[in-house]
């Protein structure tokens, strides 16, 4: 007669494949914060209690039918603490007498073969590994669990809600305080994409608006040319109304204008003079020599 799993462990795998199970056909419901999800888990725990009732009553029954003998055999193992046995079907090792009664008459090279019964613990984790995989089939198959997509646009709109919730709390970005950084220029070509490439053309090199890649400039109402960039952005051009002050309009922010004034100075200043010439439009304003400072 062997002895059983104790309740206590069966409700601990069932509690562990219950979460696993929400985890991945509900994980964005909130399942711990829901009463189905505990009056689930109670209604399997309730039906272990009443198995394990059920199993007394068969366990008591048989326990009569055992000799003396068995019965202190049987009493003596119960006694021994379930992870101990998990621990002792694991490094057990059998006597040489036990060994003859488990030889399989069989062997190559001298080498015997022995058909020992598989420890326990390995063969929980090898049905837990079935159901886990059946599990995770269906979710991946029939829901959004685990797929890259999914995954990737959940990310890219917790991020782009972080970005929101940092421009609120960040520091208001003005010409005092705007300052250049070359981690800027790529994010500012796309702003300046967005909303200068219509007037000032690809590459910002012409078209309705000038050129902004020469040396010459029609307004000039700041020493440096990253400045200067942005004051335009913020006020808007005194000589031509289609240039409008972004910045005070709503349509862009400082620290969009921070970023756009970075891509414009660095393909004025910090590219060859040779490449700024290549298909740009007629220079228009005055020259202009910038201080030698992008702050």
């Amino acid at each position: 007669m062997k002895t059983r799993t104790p309740i206590s462990i069966y409700i601990i795998v069932t509690i562990g494949l219950t979460i696993m199970a929400f985890e991945m056909f509900a994980q964005d419901s909130g399942y711990f914060t829901s009463p189905f999800f505990w009056a689930l888990l109670l209604i399997a725990i309730i039906l272990l209690l009443i198995m394990n009732s059920i199993g007394d009553l068969v366990e008591n029954e048989q326990f009569s039918r055992l000799t003396e003998n068995e019965k202190k055999e049987y009493l003596t193992e119960k006694n021994i603490s379930y992870f101990q046995k998990l621990w002792n079907s694991a490094f057990k090792k059998q006597s040489q007498t036990e060994e003859k009664d488990i030889l399989i008459d069989h062997g190559f090279d001298g080498i015997t073969e022995l058909d020992n019964s598989l420890p326990k613990w390995w063969i929980g984790l090898f049905y837990f590994g079935i159901v886990f995989c059946a599990i995770y089939m269906i979710a991946f198959a029939f829901t959004d669990y685990a797929h890259p997509d999914v995954e990737y646009d959940k990310e890219t709109k917790t991020m782009l809600a972080s970005i929101v919730e940092y421009e609120k709390n960040a520091p208001t970005i003005d010409l005092e305080t705007a300052k250049y950084s070359a981690d800027n220029i790529a994010e500012g070509e796309q702003l300046f994409k967005t909303n200068c490439v219509t007037c000032h053309g690809d590459g910002a090199k012409g078209g309705i608006g000038p050129n902004l890649t020469d040396k010459h400039w029609i307004n000039i109402k700041e020493k440096s040319l990253f400045k200067n960039v942005f004051w335009m952005l913020e006020n808007g051009s005194p000589n031509n109304p289609t240039m409008r002050p972004f910045i005070k309009e709503g349509t862009i922010t400082g620290r969009d204008a921070e970023k756009i004034a970075a891509y414009i100075y660095h393909i004025n200043q910090e590219t060859s003079p040779i490449t700024q010439a290549l298909g740009g439009a007629a220079p228009q304003g005055e020259e202009v020599k910038w201080e030698n400072n992008n702050e």
